[in-house]
């Protein structure tokens, strides 16, 4: 029998109030909202017909309680990671983008341009890159052959697959972020000389589709 082939599953979480305020989130602990929890319900009705073998979450409640609702409907434990928290945005968390960009115009616009934003605490692209990228090769190598499914935030996850595929975080834009319970499916290229390396399957797929 040929062996099954590993898919690593990237999950955005639910709805919050700072979703839906167009706030910048990062690393700020904020709880689904009522449309975030129907949202992990439909997609853990949806998954049911493929279930994940694995769950892991990011600590942050608003993936934790989207990752649970998934476990109780398939049936699979869920653990934690904090190598999938949402990336840093410093001084800018709990903001809206208008008055970030008021407040400091030249941190803005390195922020919009992909550069490095000095002297505010937001993590550096590459550095979310890796640290994604490098939980989830971890959670494959621990997994081989099973689906794993991680239950994360939108940079955080963007970033993750453009390093998984061997993009540069600060210079490519191919990837667009993900909506709230939205999810991209990826496995591991097997060629030789592309160890480390995923193909993404399919990208921002709703919570309902099966």
């Amino acid at each position: 029998m040929k062996p099954q082939r590993s898919r690593l599953v990237l999950v955005r979480h639910g709805q919050t109030d700072y979703n839906r305020e167009g706030r910048l989130q990062g690393q700020v602990d904020i709880p689904l909202n009522t449309t975030g929890a129907a949202q992990a319900q439909r997609l853990a009705a949806a998954v049911t017909a493929d279930p994940p073998d694995v769950i892991v979450a990011s600590p942050l409640q608003r993936a934790l309680a989207t990752a649970q609702v998934i476990g109780r409907v398939t049936s699979v434990p869920v653990t934690t990671d904090p190598a999938f928290l949402e990336r840093s945005f410093g001084d800018w968390e709990g903001l809206r983008g208008e008055e970030i960009r008021q407040r400091w115009p030249e941190e803005h616009a390195a922020w919009r341009a992909h550069r490095t934003v000095e002297g505010v605490g937001v993590e550096d692209r590459p550095e979310v890159a890796e640290r994604v990228a490098a939980g989830a090769r971890r959670l494959l190598q621990e997994h081989p052959g099973k689906m794993v499914m991680v239950v994360a935030h939108g940079a955080a996850i963007t970033l993750g697959i453009t390093a998984l595929i061997g993009e540069d975080p600060n210079g490519f834009r191919g990837i667009a972020g993900l909506e709230n319970c939205h999810r991209s499916v990826l496995e591991p290229l097997q060629a030789a000389g592309y160890e480390g390396l995923m193909r993404l399957l399919s990208h921002n797929l709703p919570p309902s589709f099966a």
